[in-house]
């Protein structure tokens, strides 16, 4: 496994991957989101060849030596959002051993349980990794003044959009890969995530390192190595989200079921892989889920 590891670096990949990360100062991650939402980079032909190779070679491998092949490829312009998930809980107990510096940030949209910051909490303490919380630049409060009230009652999806998306486009300004816990058996929209590929919403590499695991297999290792995760999935939440938008699943019900519940939705935009949007205005996509 190692030899397929090593015929996917360095040589293939494009040129820029090995420098300093001098444009990934505090300033440019806390521009404001007009500020810090240019134009979506899209990618070389080399680039979309490059990774379409290492998914191929990446597809047999563990996800640490995933994690290890994007650690040598991309950092320090690698970057993790994570809602503290099983899976993300996991890959922080992974990236701990292999790079315990990259940069990891919770998209905290001012409405997140307070059990999901506890967890947070508990990651530090057991493997020194400090999540930052990324937040929007307006709080609950001043946004739901501007918007005459709680707009994930009246419009969840552009909830979503501003209090998510928008923070994601901004906090990724610097890096050229990020890093996801979504597995392919979580929902139809998942289906077909790759390993590695390019993600053209937001421009930049995705690494989706858990992609081909199951939920039992996450579960396994999760309690076989004492990671710290969500106590909420032990009370019938397997996926957990804002508190308003998030409830107990029922007995055979999809994992996902319990997001948006009611309301035709179960993605909040970050992995759906439609074009890039504006700014200000969610794509049309959104609204049809």
């Amino acid at each position: 496994m190692d030899n397929n590891r090593d015929k996917i670096t360095n040589d293939a990949a494009p040129a820029v991957r090995k420098t300093a990360c001098d444009g990934c100062s505090e300033d440019r991650h806390r521009r404001t989101a007009a500020q810090a939402a240019p134009q979506v980079r899209v990618p070389t032909e080399e680039e979309l060849a490059f990774l379409a190779e290492a998914d191929k070679r990446l597809e047999p491998l563990t996800a640490e030596e995933r994690l290890a092949w994007a650690v040598e490829n991309y950092f320090p312009r690698l970057t993790m959002a994570t809602a503290f998930g099983p899976e993300g809980c996991l890959i922080l107990s992974l990236l701990a051993k292999i790079e315990p510096r990259v940069r990891v940030f919770n998209l905290d949209t001012g409405y997140q349980f307070q059990e999901t910051i506890d967890t947070r909490n508990r990651i530090a303490e057991k493997y020194g990794i400090e999540v930052e919380l990324a937040k929007p630049d307006q709080t609950v409060e001043e946004f739901e003044a501007a918007h005459g009230g709680p707009l994930y009652e009246t419009d969840p999806d552009r909830c979503c959009f501003l209090r998510k998306i928008v923070v994601l486009r901004r906090e990724i300004v610097g890096y050229d890969a990020w890093i996801s816990g979504i597995r392919r058996d979580q929902s139809p929209h998942r289906a077909n995530a790759p390993i590695v590929g390019w993600d053209k919403k937001f421009g930049l590499v995705k690494l989706n390192p858990l992609a081909d695991w199951t939920k039992a297999q996450v579960w396994k290792r999760i309690l076989d190595e004492g990671v710290p995760y969500n106590p909420l999935h032990d009370r019938g939440y397997p996926s957990v989200g804002c508190k308003p938008c998030t409830r107990p699943v029922l007995p055979g019900e999809d994992e996902r079921a319990g997001r948006w519940s009611g309301r035709g939705k179960t993605e909040c935009g970050l992995h759906l892989a439609e074009e890039p949007a504006t700014d200000t205005q969610p794509p049309e996509k959104y609204s049809t889920l």
